[in-house]
């Protein structure tokens, strides 16, 4: 039975929330800064302003847009999103037939230039299975497969030997994924945006959008994207930055702007650059662990939408987040997403949602040394929306 492409693409699921409306009062307080000494060194840290993603003391379920990405220096709207897709669009770089985006930026001279940071031979994972380890329904888990392992049996020889088996969704909110590059489709007239009423829909390099319920994504799927990599990875630790090597996490709804990107790179001394993976922490397992799970896909802090042109400008090959990589609310009015359509739709980069930095943080802090080799491999799911991200970190 064939189901109506939208009803298949996980775009669908995905909220928009109209910003609110502030005062002036609000918009002039979001910008206060204060400083953190760090290591010898001064870190810009957000100042205080009246909005929080906590309510007495644990994540809200409820959220607003964060007053930061209503300043009027900062506001990026859909007009802004179409005037980029045709500025910053990547199809057609790598060839009309191409259907790997940006994961072309990994060349073989890349990998051995990222082996050459392996100087501890300390490995830890970027990649988390909670929804596989902890076997109970989350909010914050997928509301659509939930993670299931149990025993299967088989006769061999005439003994019977227990089978371990596994279900879950690849886009599941615990599970680390890669997504696949049909996972976010756009009107060919404009790939900013989905697609409106007898307008056709097209997914990176502009192919037609297809989907079904037989075939998956029969272009642009994860299978159609190459399996196996390795790479530099460069972590950008935002709970760092905003509170100091003793951070836990950041507000929920916290923005990143690129100044924040910079800062840290003037911190750290270790910039992201052509093929590499972009990696962004902002806490979400540590705070998770502390206070349980809380619907973070429509409250998370991430990248805001104002980061792409930068994201551009660096020609990264892979972004990965600790939540859905856009801040949730993203704070432009009619797009909850802005970033995974820009990326995904217009750059063809690759997103990894959920990603596991936490280990990667605090190994790099007590190596005071932020790269590192990645390296990782796909599922080779035929006309996958994703597969999940089993990711290593390698010091």
């Amino acid at each position: 039975m064939k189901h109506s492409a939208r009803a298949l693409l996980f775009l669908t699921s995905v909220v928009a929330l109209s910003p609110v409306a502030l005062t002036t009062e609000l918009t002039a307080q979001v910008r206060q800064t204060s400083t953190k000494a760090a290591n010898g060194k001064r870190i810009a840290v957000l100042g205080e302003v009246p909005h929080s993603g906590f309510e007495n003391g644990k994540p809200r379920q409820q959220f607003q847009p964060h007053p930061a990405t209503q300043d009027p220096s900062r506001l990026v709207t859909t007009a802004d999103l179409t005037k980029w897709a045709k500025e910053l669009n990547n199809w057609g770089r790598w060839g009309p037939n191409d259907t790997r985006g940006t994961m072309n930026l990994i060349t073989p001279q890349k990998t051995v230039e990222a082996a050459r940071l392996v100087k501890a031979g300390i490995t830890v994972p970027l990649a988390s299975w909670l929804g596989l380890n902890k076997f109970k329904y989350e909010i914050d888990t997928d509301r659509r497969v939930q993670g299931e392992h149990w025993m299967a049996t088989r006769n061999w020889m005439g003994v019977p030997q227990p089978n371990s088996a596994v279900a879950f969704g690849t886009h599941d909110g615990t599970v680390s994924h890669m997504d696949g590059l049909c996972h976010y489709a756009g009107a060919k007239v404009d790939p900013s945006r989905g697609g409106r009423p007898g307008e056709e829909e097209v997914t990176y390099n502009g192919y037609p959008f297809i989907m079904s319920a037989e075939t998956g994504c029969p272009k642009m799927g994860i299978d159609e994207m190459g399996l196996q990599y390795a790479t530099r990875g460069v972590l950008y630790d935002m709970v760092y930055l905003k509170g100091g090597p003793d951070g836990d996490w950041n507000d929920p709804t916290l923005p990143i702007f690129v100044e924040d990107l910079e800062e840290w790179e003037r911190f750290t001394g270790a910039k992201v650059g052509q093929g590499d993976v972009m990696i962004v922490r902002n806490g979400r397992y540590a705070l998770r662990a502390k206070e349980g799970a809380w619907q973070y896909d429509r409250g998370n802090g991430g990248l805001h939408a104002s980061v792409v042109p930068w994201i551009k400008s660096r020609n990264i090959a892979v972004l990965v987040g600790d939540g859905p990589n856009d801040v949730q609310p993203s704070g432009v009015e009619g797009l909850g997403r802005p970033v995974h359509q820009m990326m995904m739709a217009v750059l063809g980069n690759p997103i990894v949602d959920n990603g596991y930095p936490e280990e990667a943080a605090a190994v790099a802090k007590q190596l005071k040394r932020w790269e590192f080799m990645v390296s990782w491999r796909n599922l080779d799911i035929p006309g996958g929306s994703a597969s999940p991200w089993n990711a290593v970190a390698i010091f």
